[in-house]
């Protein structure tokens, strides 16, 4: 069966693009674009790609990436000066295939540079341009009505183009289903993949977090190294849509599921704090990879390395989202002086806000960094040769 083309948006943190590229090109995804990330595109997120495949596509990235926040299917643009233009342009779109009659809706819009810059009336035309269409096709059908839990419809006004999109995930890509608990200052699970990705690691090898909190980068890092879809458990938005195929994701769950691998790795998460720990080895049992990740409370300054080469991925405290006003120097002087000491010919990946801190690691061999935001903090993540 020949599935019509769509154009769908794959959004993703600010500065996470390269990353979700290389990630959607192992996919075969046929990429049209890479958005920059700009305050105009809040409305479908910051950043991200901008791709042509089936809904299929959409199913599959929904499951596959790791590095992306959100998966949302174009239903189209036009320009609108006036209400009027808005209704009658947006009940000509294709809302069938993605909304039921009489559904809650939950539309969220964003106006910028536009003639129609108030976002509470512009969805107010939106829900009433989608009730048009279904009434042109059936007088007596429900009316679609607003709902905060209802399937989101993405709307964005720049320069008086309106650019309407169905979002596909349902919640944001990072919520896997497994962190019910976390530490202090946790890390999104996308942005803890896009990390691993970016450093280069590729399970073979082992990985040690120092400071693991609630576990997000070690159990991500087992995710990946036993090929484990990060949305292999968990609800999509695209499942209640009129044109959802069961048949097409349930054949696409078992094939996932048959490439899942369950080889022994040497994941090490360490913290200070036993509460952490305790979070970190249950939201591992919740994704079955509690057995697959060593998780143990220890301080920085014992930390010791196997018998081969490896990783350190980690996201060390800073001063603004946690301890605020103490002095971190002492922490980050510390850890590197152990990386420099214990850990020669391992690579190293370091998350922070502040290169005053990065800089008091007293690490020279910079091989990449990546820039993103964390949490709305600008941060790097610098990865070394030790």
């Amino acid at each position: 069966m020949n599935q019509p083309l769509l154009q769908f948006y794959v959004s993703c943190a600010p500065g996470i693009e390269p990353i979700l590229s290389d990630e959607c090109r192992k996919l075969n995804l046929l990429e049209e674009k890479s958005v920059p990330a700009t305050s105009d595109r809040s409305g479908e997120d910051a950043g991200g790609i901008l791709f042509k495949g089936t809904v299929i596509d959409v199913y599959r990235c929904n499951l596959h990436l790791r590095s992306a926040s959100r998966v949302s299917v174009r239903l189209g643009s036009f320009y609108a000066a006036s209400f009027a233009e808005l209704r009658k342009k947006a009940s000509r779109l294709d809302w069938g295939n993605f909304i039921i009659p009489g559904q809650d809706l939950n539309i969220r819009t964003t106006c910028h540079k536009s003639r129609l810059y108030h976002s509470d009336a512009v969805s107010e035309r939106v829900l009433g341009a989608i009730n048009d269409h279904f009434s042109r096709l059936n007088p007596n059908k429900n009316d679609c009505k607003p709902g905060k839990n209802g399937q989101l419809v993405l709307v964005r006004l720049v320069n008086d183009l309106c650019t309407i999109s169905i979002d596909s995930s349902g919640e944001l890509l990072h919520k896997r289903g497994y962190r019910l608990e976390t530490a202090k200052a946790p890390l999104r699970e996308t942005l803890a993949a896009a990390m691993l990705l970016a450093s280069g690691w590729e399970g073979n090898l082992p990985l040690i977090d120092p400071f693991c909190g609630s576990g997000t980068i070690p159990i991500e890092a087992a995710l990946l190294a036993n090929q484990i879809p990060p949305g292999i458990a968990r609800d999509f938005a695209f499942t209640r849509w009129p044109g959802f195929n069961a048949t097409i994701w349930q054949d696409m769950l078992s094939s996932a599921r048959h490439e899942i691998r369950s080889t022994p790795l040497h994941i090490y998460g360490y913290d200070r704090d036993a509460g952490a720990i305790r979070i970190a080895a249950a939201n591992a049992a919740r994704v079955g990879q509690k057995d697959m990740i060593h998780f143990s409370q220890q301080a920085i300054s014992d930390l010791t390395p196997p018998d081969t080469t490896g990783y350190v991925i980690t996201n060390p405290p800073y001063g603004i989202r946690v301890r605020t006003g103490k002095d971190l120097r002492d922490l980050y002087a510390r850890l590197g002086d152990v990386l420099r000491t214990h850990f020669g010919g391992w690579h190293a990946g370091i998350l922070s806000n502040d290169p005053r801190l990065t800089g008091n690691l007293g690490l020279q061999d910079l091989k990449a960094e990546l820039r993103f935001i964390n949490g709305g903090i600008p941060v790097s993540f610098q990865i070394y040769t030790l």
